[in-house]
């Protein structure tokens, strides 16, 4: 069963994450080490700047101890600290963290659409280092599943929940798309460069920045791909720009009501968007009268937040819904493979009894014909089939319940079959209720 250890936002600040955080590059060798330490048979790691994950198969009483210390000694960060900052889940609550981190359940902003690209580059980077096995292969492919059909089936990711994707959202109202639009950005603020790198993540392709600092302008610019304009000309470039991002630290409003009106003649009938993210305002509120102009101030985003906060609660409960259910199908699988050895070694078992009777007896039915030696064949095939049909369906019953740990040992004795073993299953072509367990929702051939 699978085994998470980690820390993320609420449970570690950032200054104890980024000293456990792993650069992408030096994730696969990384995961490889982990997997050959003693008692590690799958590993896989998800390292971003809120979380820092490592995922194993390994017995739960071991994985604490482990798993601390092989952060310690891979990272500046002491075994006693990871025991303040660290959650260890295993067995059904780890299946259902992995799902919920997927599907963003657990992240910082509920609905965000960034760590389900994380986990896909996890799992790939564990690939890759050669770290995965049959259960963690399935256990993220079935998360990365799991997530799509939350985002599908659920509005978790339609809502803007922060101020900048606020501003996002209401901007898109206003102009449905972004390609042919123009940003201003006045002044350089922490808030206002995240605005306009979600504007750009959306499709905005021109970015202006004016700042009473040409070199600070200058230096934002370039960061997002865009061009510094010289303060003085800002309302010659206002006149070009579709939306504008003010977060100046001036003591004063900057944009007055008759320089939008200003800017409404020179636009003939164009609409454009403030976004005034600044404290104080940098936007005088009358600006809000003027036609085809439209103001935003942060008590308006931050009700629009509010409001998007409620909807995504309620999305919440059926997301969480649905990841229990899913959790709930992957945890009987993966129960299952405890008794899929002993299902096989059965089959194998009874199918060599009846060829072995089959070979004993063929002297004393004389000359056969081929069909009557294919009659003969079939007859004890189905016969086995049978037979094996209400054990099989016991054990598999009792995977289901407890792992039918109990049930094996006593199918395996009264069988004569070897010790239990706990080996990778066998590939088996026959399909029924007889044959051993696949992942859920796989057809044993997919790659994710």
């Amino acid at each position: 069963m699978p085994v998470v250890y980690g820390m993320n936002h609420a449970s570690a600040p950032q200054t104890v994450r980024e000293r456990v955080a792993f650069a992408e590059p030096d994730i696969p060798e990384a995961v490889a080490r982990l997997r050959r330490i003693a008692g590690v048979e799958e590993a896989l790691i998800l390292s971003t700047c809120n979380r820092t994950e490592l995922t194993v198969c390994m017995k739960r009483e071991q994985a604490s101890t482990t798993l601390a210390g092989f952060l310690a000694r891979e990272r500046p960060i002491t075994e006693e600290e990871l025991e303040r900052h660290c959650y260890l889940y295993s067995d059904d609550q780890a299946v259902r963290h992995v799902f919920r981190t997927a599907a963003s359940l657990d992240s910082m902003v509920v609905g965000e659409a960034q760590i389900l690209g994380q986990v896909k580059r996890a799992y790939a980077l564990a690939g890759r280092a050669g770290s995965l096995g049959s259960v963690l292969d399935a256990l993220y492919r079935r998360a990365i599943m799991v997530a799509r059909k939350v985002r599908n089936e659920t509005g978790i990711g339609r809502n803007p929940v922060s101020i900048a994707y606020a501003a996002v959202g209401l901007a898109r109202d206003i102009f449905g798309g972004f390609e042919d639009t123009t940003v201003l950005i006045v002044g350089a603020g922490k808030m206002a460069r995240l605005a306009a790198q979600h504007l750009i993540g959306h499709g905005v392709r021109t970015v202006l920045v004016a700042n009473r600092s040409f070199q600070r302008a200058d230096e934002l610019a370039r960061d997002l791909g865009g061009r510094a304009v010289p303060f003085d000309r800002l309302f010659q470039e206002m006149e070009r720009a579709d939306i504008v991002i003010a977060s100046t630290s001036a003591p004063h409003t900057v944009i007055q009501r008759d320089d939008a009106q200003r800017l409404s003649r020179a636009r003939r009938g164009r609409p454009i968007f403030f976004v005034d993210i600044a404290m104080p305002r940098d936007v005088d509120p009358g600006v809000n009268e003027v036609d085809n102009v439209y103001l935003y101030d942060l008590d308006d985003l931050q009700r629009v937040v509010r409001a998007n906060q409620d909807g995504r609660r309620e999305e919440v409960v059926t997301a969480e819904a649905i990841i229990e259910r899913e959790a709930d199908v992957f945890l009987a699988w993966i129960r299952s493979l405890q008794v899929a050895p002993t299902i096989v070694d059965l089959r194998r078992r009874l199918h060599d009894i009846a060829a072995h009777e089959l070979a004993r007896f063929h002297g004393r039915l004389g000359t056969l014909t081929s069909a009557q030696e294919d009659a003969v064949r079939q007859m004890a095939e189905s016969l086995v089939n049978k037979l094996l049909h209400p054990p099989t369906l016991a054990l598999k019953q009792a995977a289901a319940v407890d792992g039918g740990e109990l049930r094996v040992r006593l199918i395996r004795e009264i069988f004569g079959l070897e010790s239990s073993v706990t080996a990778p299953l066998p590939a088996d072509d026959e399909d029924g209720a007889d044959a051993p367990p696949q992942p859920p929702g796989t057809s044993g051939k997919e790659r994710g």
